[in-house]
């Protein structure tokens, strides 16, 4: 199902917001250059185009390959063409210049050191000033309605592929037709594609968390673990992963099972508005821990997504971050023994102003995980 046009005014409200949040960095206006921040503010979904954000001065600065595309997604928004004799730093330069700016912020995190100082050296007068993640901690990290539908859409487009993929599995299927029978649903079912390249692993590539397919079969090799997701039209994602039993893989990995399971319930638990990153990450990183496989769990609990695959707040046992109503985190702990197998579970997880909703419902108990 094709996304919904989104109406122009909620672009124009998320430019509002931030707006003030520039204003309390005391700065008067922002180079937008990353390409999805400019997308999320803007609804443009191209390329190779900044946006300045200030107060009565705000312009999409990109080219002429995308006349007719920037008409049909943001009508009325103020525009810099550039012709092919300018490059996108020049054009930059012009707009600044135009704009008769003193202050001005950019994404340090995103900004090429080359641009840079370019823009210092041809607009001395002009403070350039690094502020660092602010569209995609203080904004993106809450999604409003229609972003939560979209992502329900995600979710439902994922689950679906996998309810076939999950008939059509054979021994002797690889992990490579695998991974293409995942993004041929997805498409099927009327999605943009997988989120991200997926992960399908048998047997002991399974202990690889960001393992690569490959053209291995699948045969009857115990474990197998897929980690995948959908994109829609509007672009929002979906991350899952579930471990399957293509035969019996013994007590010791069963009891690693169980284990993953119950850590990840707990942890969802524990998520609602004000709780603390690693707070929930430690629910589950230390009922792992108090297990016996510690040190076989070493990566966060999981991560927001949105526009992208990994997006703000973050699970890490180091992380300060509060959960807002609003953010759509992935909870997916795992435990990888080296040259055997490994087990994760990952669900996409709403806060809500009371607690939390799983919006994934592919089943993970153990008995729904065997196959045949």
């Amino acid at each position: 199902m094709a996304a919904p046009r989104e109406p122009h005014h909620r672009y124009r409200h998320r430019r509002d917001k931030l707006l003030s949040l520039l204003k309390a960095a005391d700065v008067q206006a922002m180079l937008v250059t990353g390409e999805v921040n400019v997308r999320y503010l803007t609804g443009f979904t191209g390329d190779s185009s900044y946006l300045l954000v200030g107060p009565g001065c705000e312009r999409l600065i990109t080219d002429s390959r995308y006349a007719t595309q920037l008409e049909e997604e943001c009508p009325g928004l103020d525009l810099y063409v550039r012709n092919v004799k300018q490059s996108l730093t020049a054009a930059v330069v012009t707009v600044l210049r135009q704009s008769q700016l003193s202050r001005v912020a950019y994404e340090s995190h995103l900004l090429v050191a080359e641009v840079l100082e370019t823009l210092n050296t041809e607009l001395p007068a002009l403070t350039l000033r690094p502020l660092r993640g602010v569209i995609e901690s203080e904004l993106r990290a809450i999604k409003d309605d229609q972003e939560i539908a979209e992502t329900r859409e995600a979710v439902r487009l994922a689950e679906k592929a996998f309810d076939l993929l999950r008939a059509s599995l054979t021994p002797a299927m690889t992990e490579l037709e695998a991974a293409w029978e995942l993004e041929r649903a997805v498409r099927m079912f009327g999605g943009a594609g997988l989120s991200f390249p997926a992960i399908v692993a048998v047997g002991d590539r399974a202990a690889l968390p960001h393992y690569r397919p490959r053209r291995t079969p699948l045969g009857a090799k115990g474990l197998l673990l897929v980690d995948w997701g959908a994109q829609t039209e509007g672009g929002y994602r979906s991350d899952l992963t579930r471990t399957l039993l293509l035969s019996p893989p013994g007590r010791k990995f069963e009891t690693i099972y169980r284990t993953v399971l119950q850590a990840q319930q707990r942890a969802i638990r524990a998520i609602r508005p004000g709780q603390k990153c690693r707070v929930v990450d430690a629910k589950a990183r230390d009922y792992i821990a108090q297990a016996g496989f510690g040190k076989w769990f070493g990566h966060g609990l999981g991560h927001g997504i949105g526009l992208e695959i990994h997006e703000s707040p973050r699970f890490s046992p180091t992380s300060d971050t509060e959960l807002k109503p609003g953010m759509i985190v992935t909870v997916e702990p795992g435990v990888y023994l080296p040259g055997q197998g490994g087990v994760r579970i990952e669900d996409d997880v709403l806060v809500t102003p009371d607690g939390c909703e799983v919006l994934s419902t592919t089943p993970k108990d153990w008995d729904s995980m065997r196959l045949g």
